[in-house]
């Protein structure tokens, strides 16, 4: 068994930043073009693209077969084999079930397309919109199926540069569109990004393992082992889409397609912004995890220590953001945004709970405990819902973010309860420690943004983000060899 120490803290921070490097760029990337979106098109016009794309995101994650997750095993193990045939029959595999999965997902599209126009809109006719998405989902499905090729053949330079040139690609092609159609270039801005984003991985991924078309029954049945691993997570993503589309919808008939778009503003730079830690996790630590999964002792030590370095680097960005937002918000949309900011600030709360959550949900991923990691995600996501249609309720915009937290919260009870008593995890007192700290530093600067402005504001806010900085800063050197390494590096 691998010796877990100082190197073990050093490659997770490592890994973390390396991907939540790439993930910030295209981050940053994508702020640029909500920036020319909610200048070009306002809140309504927001809000009318992400009623749009979260409908296409739960057809796609409904109809594509889980294969961009459950292919990655199976032809990765035959890629360790160094077996080149039979490596390029299993691409083979998985590029018949991926052509399956897009005519599934367009078929979808075209047909529900009445039904969701229905159950969404209380104005104009959307459905020839909700049919022209078939088209993305389609070439998505396509998509996942060679993303999943170049992740299980290592092939993570050709992933990189397919994110972040999509991203450049997708603020060229959508803004004209948002600047000479305004909202009616909305649904072709997101067929086209699709079609990009495809192109891009299909170049990439054909020049490893170029394209033959020699398909046969047995394609199908070796396929068919791939599907069923994939199935409880594609299950949970399509009830989480579909948990955001009711969310979405019913901002949209019960106030204003404004609201929608105000809520989703604030969901976007507070839950997209915590994924640059998060995006580490499925990349490196969800393999690592797996290996030790028998193993309960050095699954402990494997989730806690992931818990404990995603903790410390993501609180100092959690306080910095919530004393930036009221900054923010009408930096990256337009001044009357400034209602998300009060809505965004308690949102962050969440997450300090999601990152507690995450590296303990994994175990039933990396356990084979589908039904249970399907019952968990379907819990969280009905907690969801039934807290936003509450908070709403009640409180306006401002209650979608009291929601957010108290969904998060419960989803950290249910899923830590059920890892404790039934996987036999247990969590350190020094992560315990480190939450309280850090925790506790959040609520107060949350308490802070409410009670004070003006010079007050900025003065306590900044004082309290350098106190949870450097309370991260000192336990991960204390953990790591990274102050070593950078001390040799300087020369001092």
């Amino acid at each position: 068994m691998k010796e877990f120490g100082k190197d073990s803290y050093q490659h997770i921070l490592k890994y973390t930043g390396l991907f939540g490097g790439v993930q910030g760029l295209i981050i940053l990337i994508g702020l640029v073009r909500n920036k020319a979106m909610a200048v070009l098109l306002g809140a309504g016009g927001m809000g009318f693209n992400a009623l749009m794309m979260s409908v296409q995101t739960f057809a796609a994650q409904t109809t594509n077969l889980g294969l961009s997750f459950g292919a990655v095993p199976k032809l990765s193990e035959v890629y360790e084999q160094e077996n080149r045939s039979r490596l390029d029959y299993y691409v083979q595999v998985i590029r018949l079930w991926s052509m399956i999965a897009a005519v599934l997902g367009l078929l979808f599209c075209v047909v529900a397309s009445g039904f969701v126009d229905n159950m969404t809109f209380t104005w104009g006719n959307h459905t020839l919109h909700y049919a022209m998405l078939g088209v993305s989902v389609a070439m998505l499905a396509i998509a996942g199926g060679e993303t999943a090729i170049l992740k299980a053949t290592r092939q993570m330079g050709s992933l990189a540069k397919v994110q972040i040139y999509g991203a450049f690609g997708a603020v060229a092609l959508s803004v004209p569109l948002y600047y000479y159609w305004k909202q009616s270039g909305v649904v072709p801005a997101i067929v086209l990004i699709a079609a990009l984003n495809t192109l891009l991985t299909v170049i990439y991924s054909y020049r490893c393992y170029p394209l033959r078309i020699r398909f046969c029954k047995q394609h199908l049945r070796d396929g068919y082992s791939m599907i069923k691993l994939g199935v409880s997570f594609v299950l949970a993503a399509a009830i989480g889409s579909g948990a955001e589309m009711a969310i979405r919808a019913f901002l949209n008939v019960e106030g204003s397609m404004d609201d929608v778009g105000f809520y989703n503003a604030a969901y976007m730079i507070t839950i997209t912004y915590a994924g640059m830690v998060f995006s580490a996790m499925e990349t490196d630590y969800f393999p690592r995890l797996s290996a030790v999964h028998k193993d309960i002792q050095a699954t402990n030590d494997t989730v806690n220590k992931q818990m404990e370095v995603s903790l410390l680097l993501l609180s100092p960005m959690l306080v910095a953001l919530m004393m930036l937002l009221p900054i923010l918000i009408p930096m990256l949309f337009r001044s009357d945004f400034l209602p998300v900011v009060a809505m965004a600030q308690v949102a962050v709360l969440a997450m300090y709970f999601k990152v507690l959550t995450m590296p303990v949900s994994y175990i039933t991923l990396a356990r084979s405990r589908s039904l249970a990691f399907l019952f968990l995600e379907s819990a969280y996501f009905l907690a969801l819902v039934v807290s936003i249609v509450l908070g709403y309720t009640y409180w306006g915009i401002f209650g979608t973010g009291i929601a957010i937290v108290t969904a998060h919260a419960f989803e950290y009870l249910i899923t830590s309860s059920y890892a404790y008593w039934r996987l036999g995890y247990r969590c350190t007192w020094m992560i315990g420690r480190y939450a309280a700290v850090q925790l506790g530093i959040g609520v107060v600067a949350y308490v802070v943004s409410v009670v004070t402005d003006g010079w007050m504001y900025w003065t306590v806010e900044a004082a309290l983000t350098l106190a949870s900085t450097a309370y991260s800063v000192r336990v991960l050197r204390r953990k790591t060899h990274l102050w070593e390494a950078l001390r040799h590096k300087l020369g001092i």
